[in-house]
């Protein structure tokens, strides 16, 4: 190996460690960039970790007084995910209590809901759900609509005069329809939304962490940190490539425990091999990283940048595909989430890591991370350039 070659190693590895040096200075940055990605994934998958609510309280109005009425909301209270908390005179005392958020649902049994089921006509049962929370509506409005249809099935098979179990059957139900859930086996919101999460959790943290570092040296007047390095006569290119090995080492083991750990310890959907998962990390982190250095260029103060990604983070879910149908989103918005490394990220680990796809599968992806990490590569470069020629 040349003399060259190795200056070079030396010099690479000397802008590394200034950098760590640096994170390790800074308090605020330290924080963003180590404890951050550590706890913030554990805090959301603890959330979540549930998946499906259960025993959702609900009130329950009974104005008929029957038999059938009484078993029907013993069905209900018995499910999983249903608890009849408050038995009500009227609706508008449930009213009030959903109103206090005591119950997220009524049961209204009318009066005559016993009289027409014994005179063989249709009965009708009223069911009100909080639709400001989707997770209690869906529990409620399922747990009715499958004790209203157990209980239909009993009452054809009563009727039919079936002399066989299989007669019944049949006569409940001509079609079977089986429910297959894909993916997402556990139907549950944690492996819904957790693993889009966890892709974007390290975009952001990218941002914050480069952002607050440069955008301190730019507070203290020409950028500080790199004047060091320039003492030294380091050139622009060991500059660029010493800085983006300092991060990229740093958040590939931070990249393995979020997106390797975080599953299996809260045992979320997780398929994907430890070698995929490497051809993945590789460009979608270098990728977030140049994106990060060219994104500090527009930061002037360290306290800037907390606010850009807090209001950037739902945007970039929502334009990821990941929360709400791509089909559905406007194109503009498509459009729009392109230059973010985290919409192709989050597709290509949701495809590997949930649905089992190969790693030929999300080539598409790949080539899109690529061609973000050359674009983004030569902007950071003519950032960093700038950078210097402040210093």
């Amino acid at each position: 190996m040349s003399r060259k070659i190795i200056t070079y190693i030396i010099d690479v590895a000397k802008v590394w460690m200034h950098e760590y040096r640096q994170i390790f200075k800074d308090e605020g940055t330290l924080l963003f960039v180590i404890l951050v990605p550590l706890l913030y994934p554990v805090l959301y998958s603890w959330i979540y970790n549930n998946e499906v609510v259960k025993e959702v309280p609900v009130a329950v109005v009974d104005c008929s007084h029957s038999a059938m009425a009484r078993e029907f909301v013993r069905h209900c209270d018995a499910s999983s995910d249903v608890k009849v908390a408050y038995r009500c005179n009227s609706l508008e005392e449930a009213k009030d209590l959903v109103g206090h958020q005591k119950v997220y649902g009524v049961i209204y049994m009318p009066e005559d809901f016993g009289t027409r089921l014994g005179r063989m006509e249709q009965a009708h049962v009223s069911v009100y759900c909080n639709m400001g929370l989707m997770l209690t509506y869906k529990a409620i409005f399922q747990t009715c609509t499958a004790v209203a249809a157990d209980l239909n099935s009993r009452i054809q098979i009563e009727l039919s005069g079936a002399y066989t179990a299989r007669e019944g059957e049949i006569t409940a139900s001509p079609i079977n329809v089986r429910d297959v859930p894909m993916f997402n086996n556990t139907g549950g919101y944690g492996n819904f939304i957790l693993p889009g999460v966890l892709v974007l959790v390290l975009q952001q943290v990218l941002l914050l962490g480069i952002g607050m570092a440069y955008g301190t040296s730019y507070e203290k007047h020409g950028f500080v940190r790199l004047k060091p390095m320039l003492e030294r006569n380091f050139g622009l290119s060991r500059i660029m490539v010493g800085r983006t090995l300092g991060f990229f080492v740093l958040f590939v083991m931070l990249s393995a425990w979020v997106l390797l750990a975080i599953p299996r310890i809260f045992n979320f959907v997780h398929i994907m091999p430890r070698g995929e998962f490497l051809l993945f990390t590789i460009p979608y982190l270098l990728a977030c990283i140049f994106f990060a250095i060219t994104f500090s260029f527009i930061v002037r103060q360290r306290e800037n940048v907390m606010l850009l990604v807090v209001f950037t983070s739902v945007p970039f879910l929502f334009m990821s595909g990941v929360s709400w149908p791509k089909s559905n989103i406007p194109e503009i918005w498509q459009l729009t989430g392109y230059l973010f490394p985290s919409t192709f990220g989050i597709q290509g680990f949701i495809k590997l890591n949930t649905m089992g796809c190969l790693f030929s599968d999300i080539w598409p992806e790949i080539k899109a991370l690529w061609m973000q990490v050359i674009v983004y590569g030569a902007l950071a470069t003519l950032v960093t350039r700038w950078q210097v020629r402040r210093s």
